[in-house]
């Protein structure tokens, strides 16, 4: 029998997403990524200036940022309250820019420092995921603007979230999937399915070999649709 979800998808199919670039009038490298009910503003720009341990490296740096709206949610949280949960929100966002460094040849940027901002106006399960993909294409744009054609990424980087939930392997879980999961797991990949990193936690059971390598199976193939959806949006 086929399993179907609350939303009518299948186990191993992704949410609608679609990548919105120029999202912003004043920044040229900027995305709205909407991945089912989640949005993320994805917005870069580049500073002449690099971190001191890069000082006279001849070599460019990216980092990122990454904060929630207090209305993302169903109940708003408070700015202050937000502040206090300041440690997930450095953890997301050096996961987002080790993934997005991944993607590019430091030494183009020429002591410039691209800063990603990943701001989720809406949450409903994968807002981590959703600021690489669509922060990776923000760089993108951002670097043709301000560097031009002669700087290109090295591959492409997405991200997805797989999981367990009802003994069911999942692809791109909603919050209310989340929730429930049995294993949760954040997968990175690059366009040459190398994997960049994998974060994944049994909830409420171990898992076994063969269940992660399920997980990165379907993880894979729902990256290289995003992978797709990405380079539809840079080709314009």
């Amino acid at each position: 029998m086929t399993y179907y979800r609350k939303d009518k998808r299948l186990p191993s199919e992704l949410r609608p997403c679609t990548i919105q670039p120029h999202f912003l009038e004043h920044q040229a490298g900027s995305v709205l990524i909407t991945l089912g009910h989640t949005k993320v503003i994805c917005c870069a720009t580049i500073e002449e200036k690099v971190p001191f341990f890069l000082r006279n490296s001849d070599q460019g740096w990216l980092t990122a940022e990454y904060s929630m709206l207090p209305s993302s949610t169903h109940t708003r949280t408070s700015r202050e309250v937000g502040h206090l949960r300041h440690g997930r929100s450095v953890e997301i966002q050096r996961l987002i820019g080790r993934s997005l460094r991944m993607a590019f040849d430091m030494t183009q940027f020429r002591e410039k420092t691209v800063i990603v901002d990943c701001d989720v106006i809406q949450a409903d399960g994968g807002t981590r995921t959703a600021s690489i993909t669509g922060g990776f294409v923000a760089v993108c744009l951002a670097l043709k603007q301000h560097l031009g054609s002669s700087v290109q990424p090295k591959k492409q980087v997405a991200s997805i979230s797989v999981g367990k939930v009802d003994d069911q392997i999942l692809l791109d879980l909603s919050y209310e999937e989340d929730v429930r999961a049995q294993l949760d797991l954040n997968l990175v990949m690059d366009s040459d399915s190398k994997l960049i990193e994998i974060q994944g936690t049994g909830e409420k059971d171990s898992f076994s070999r063969s269940e992660l390598n399920e997980v990165l199976d379907i993880g894979s193939q729902g990256i290289m649709k995003l992978l797709e959806i990405q380079q539809q949006v840079l080709r314009g």
